[in-house]
């Protein structure tokens, strides 16, 4: 589906004719103001029935400068696993290259699409289903592999129908462990876990994958084997996944809580510290970055909606529900690289303190891929001194973020947006918005002003205070 405006009629209406009748905001859904959102919600919902019953994909190509209307049409997307693109027009690059890439084929000249897919998912008798997180819709399969007491998600089922399926695709599938506490599972003794995916390949073929997962059980009172089973980046991603699917029908307020809860109990238990005493606390590696990965998701646009439009919110959250453990979180953290003079490009933290006047910083964010050219090197390249055959180093750094850029756009379905920026810049913006703020105008003070100290403008705490916090929380005795 190819859009460049709201759709202005019934059925699906969601904005007036009149051109002073202007789109919903999150802030028209809260106050249920939206006139035409219920309605066009019920309608793209029936559509989307039609198509799963079907097994047909709906993918929305939205290329305007206003709204669309996707958030009404997120359902007829997600359930039927198909994609949300969004650009300002359709000759922009975000478009034409996505779209290409959309149609990519393999060594056999075969599209790298699949069809009529289905997922199976059968376990052992302490495990149960308790549902599935993606772009998926239920088969309403009742088995005995199915949660009674639990559901994440879309449960009450063990089998999963998705419409469209390609080698990106990736489900967050989640259990409950099931067990009479009179008869304890025995330490040692394996669980199963199998997936049977069915699908139709872009050669018309039938193929059929049967994945077989195998662990042993750990004593409960055994932290440290449990510990060390841990995935910390796979954990942040189902975390985040799961409350992204919350925001559905509950409160963003409420939804931060949970997830402070949820952080709390998760350090509380696996931390080496003694009672009340908030500097003895301790994580293990890991669990080390576990708690900044809650920091940034808590700050970011999948939750907050604040200078997003509803539009744009659905799209962030479609991607976070589909893409891999990788990608999401890169969407939850992004990476920074730095470049200057003094040597390589290396890692830097998310942080403002990163900012320093002789770098060029490049921030990839899964959406955004931002150059941000540090005081002085905006400087120099303002002043020309890279067009100097003398100074060939700095024509060299100003091109290596650029080139390690457009390697990044090469492969990033969908396209990302490219944004260079100055550290002064009017898109700066883009930047400090994922920075950690560790340095803000309250805690520089009235000498930082003019000293050219870099820091942001927020009242938002910073990492360090967000630990100090969970520190104290999880070594209470109360």
């Amino acid at each position: 589906l190819l859009v460049g405006g709201p759709c202005t009629v019934e059925p699906g209406k969601v904005v007036g004719l009149e051109l002073s009748d202007i789109m919903r905001s999150h802030s028209d859904i809260e106050k249920e103001s939206a006139v035409y959102l219920k309605k066009a919600l019920a309608v793209y919902e029936a559509v989307a029935s039609r198509a799963v019953n079907a097994g047909h994909t709906i993918d929305v190509w939205a290329c305007s400068l206003d709204q669309v209307g996707l958030f009404e049409m997120k359902s007829c997307v997600e359930r039927t696993a198909g994609i949300f693109v969004m650009a300002e027009s359709f000759n922009h690059p975000m478009f034409k290259r996505s779209f290409e890439m959309f149609f990519a084929r393999d060594e056999n000249d075969q599209l790298l699409l699949g069809a009529q897919a289905s997922l199976d998912v059968l376990t052992s008798r302490e495990l149960k289903v308790a549902g599935a997180i993606g772009p998926v819709a239920s088969l309403n399969k009742a088995s005995s592999c199915v949660s009674q007491e639990m559901e994440v998600g879309i449960g009450g089922t063990s089998a999963w129908r998705i419409c469209g399926i390609d080698p990106a695709t990736t489900l967050s599938i989640y259990f409950e462990i099931v067990n009479n506490h009179n008869q304890p599972i025995p330490e040692g003794q394996y669980r199963y876990v199998q997936f049977v995916t069915k699908y139709q390949h872009s050669s018309g073929e039938y193929r059929q994958r049967v994945s077989t997962v195998a662990g042993r059980w750990a004593d409960g009172a055994n932290l440290m084997e449990i510990g060390a089973g841990f995935d910390q980046e796979a954990a942040a991603v189902l975390l985040a996944r799961m409350a992204v699917y919350k925001t559905e029908n509950e409160e963003a307020f409420d939804i931060l809580r949970w997830l402070d809860r949820m952080l709390i109990r998760l350090c509380a238990r696996f931390a080496d510290y003694q009672k009340d005493s908030p500097e003895s606390f301790n994580l293990s590696p890991n669990f080390s970055l576990y708690p900044q990965f809650m920091f940034n998701l808590r700050r970011l646009q999948f939750l907050q909606v604040f200078n997003s439009s509803p539009d744009e919110t659905a799209y962030y959250r479609s991607y976070l529900n589909r893409e891999n453990t990788l990608n999401g979180l890169l969407m939850i953290q992004p990476t920074v690289m730095s470049y200057s003079m003094s040597g390589p490009p290396c890692p830097v933290l998310l942080d403002v303190a990163s900012v320093k006047p002789d770098r060029i910083l490049l921030m990839d964010t899964f959406f955004y891929v931002i150059c941000f050219s540090c005081d002085t090197i905006a400087q120099w390249r303002k002043a020309g001194y890279h067009e100097d055959p003398k100074h060939e180093n700095l024509r060299n750094l100003l091109q290596a973020p650029k080139d390690d850029a457009a390697a990044i756009l090469e492969e990033r379905f969908p396209y990302a947006r490219y944004i260079e920026t100055d550290q002064h810049g009017t898109q700066a913006r883009f930047f400090y918005f994922f920075a950690n703020p560790s340095v803000t105008h309250h805690s520089a003070g009235d000498a930082a002003y003019g000293s050219g100290e870099n820091f942001i403008f927020t009242d938002d705490v910073s990492l360090q205070v967000f630990m100090e916090h969970l520190k104290k929380l999880a070594v209470s005795s109360q």
